[in-house]
């Protein structure tokens, strides 16, 4: 009989809402769809004085005080963050449970800029670490024991992980349904959610995708724009050269590579392959289509142009990168 985990939620006034919610749906989505007649997860969630706490979304969570909680029940500590997180720093009560908790939870995880209370605790010195990117240089500068990595959403060191902004949360969760019980079962609880089937840890925290559509969003883009942009998502198969994309939006190809490059910082065939090359990732990582088909869904063409831009921007061949997905995969779940 599968064995209920107690996840602890540890949480502060202000924290990210998210960062508590979206794990949180993970173990509980994998508590509906794993077919046990017991709960796989059980949540607590605590803070210094217990009690209700608000989220910095207005939310307010009922939370029992970390002095009243019987740490030897729990299994897997997350450490929340948010606004307030340097005033969190000088709850010395709460850090020094931290730290205590570490030593018997089974492992001790972060959120976004909970990785500040657990550097706070020394858990992170001489430890790989990740938070949100815009923290990254705060990290550093406070915690220079603390070996702070900016591009991948979650990294594991030993019995910790941390993870990087707000969402990675439920990239992490999803890991750690993983590792507790299989791929297939976190794979149907992204499904579930509807969100993407699981980044690996080693994903740059910066879509392209996104990236491109912040970009627009900020620099107040033409309507048009913005539409090609999300076509082009959904034609990466098709061709997409400057003069393709021209003529739909029924400019000049001088006209349109120009107001392309002032409304997205960079040229149209840039963006393009910025797109295919993460869309092929993820393919590779859900390794369930082989590379030539690949190559075609993503508008390559042939394996051999794939595989030049593969080792051009990553550094590696396409077949390289699934064996590598696969290996940081089966290494996760070796050390949890």
């Amino acid at each position: 009989m599968t064995s209920t985990k107690i996840i602890a939620f540890v949480l502060f006034d202000d924290a990210l809402a998210l960062n508590i919610a979206g794990p949180a749906e993970v173990f509980g989505s994998a508590n509906r769809l794993s077919g046990e007649s017991v709960p796989l997860y059980e949540f607590v969630y605590l803070s210094t004085a217990g009690g209700l706490v608000r989220t910095g979304a207005g939310m307010s969570i009922h939370t029992e005080s970390i002095a009243t909680v019987d740490v030897h029940r729990l299994d897997t500590m997350m450490v929340v963050g948010g606004a307030t997180v340097a005033e969190a720093m000088r709850d010395t009560a709460l850090i020094d449970w931290i730290a205590h908790a570490s030593t018997v939870v089974r492992r001790t995880c972060s959120v976004c800029t909970g990785a500040f209370l657990l550097a706070a605790a020394r858990l992170l010195d001489g430890r790989r670490a990740v938070t949100h990117w815009a923290s990254v240089d705060d990290l550093l500068a406070q915690f220079p024991a603390v070996d702070v990595q900016l591009d991948p959403i979650y990294i594991n060191d030993g019995n910790i992980w941390t993870s990087a902004g707000i969402s990675a949360g439920i990239d992490l969760a999803l890991t750690l349904v993983a590792a507790d019980h299989d791929r297939r079962l976190s794979l149907a609880v992204a499904r579930d959610l509807v969100v993407f089937l699981h980044r690996p840890g080693g994903q740059a925290q910066f879509s392209r995708t996104l990236a491109a559509q912040a970009d627009t969003n900020t620099r107040n883009v033409k309507s048009q724009l913005e539409a090609l942009h999300a076509w082009i998502v959904e034609h990466l198969d098709e061709d997409l050269s400057v003069e393709r994309l021209a003529a739909r939006m029924k400019m000049t190809p001088r006209t349109f590579a120009r107001k392309f490059v002032e409304e997205y910082g960079r040229t149209s065939t840039k963006l393009v392959e910025d797109l295919r090359l993460e869309t092929t990732c993820r393919h590779l990582e859900e390794n369930h289509v082989s590379i030539k088909q690949i190559a075609c869904l993503c508008g390559f063409g042939d394996e051999e142009r794939m595989r030049r831009v593969f080792v051009r921007r990553l550094h590696v061949h396409p077949a390289g990168y699934r064996e590598q997905f696969a290996a940081r995969l089966s290494l996760a779940l070796l050390r949890t």
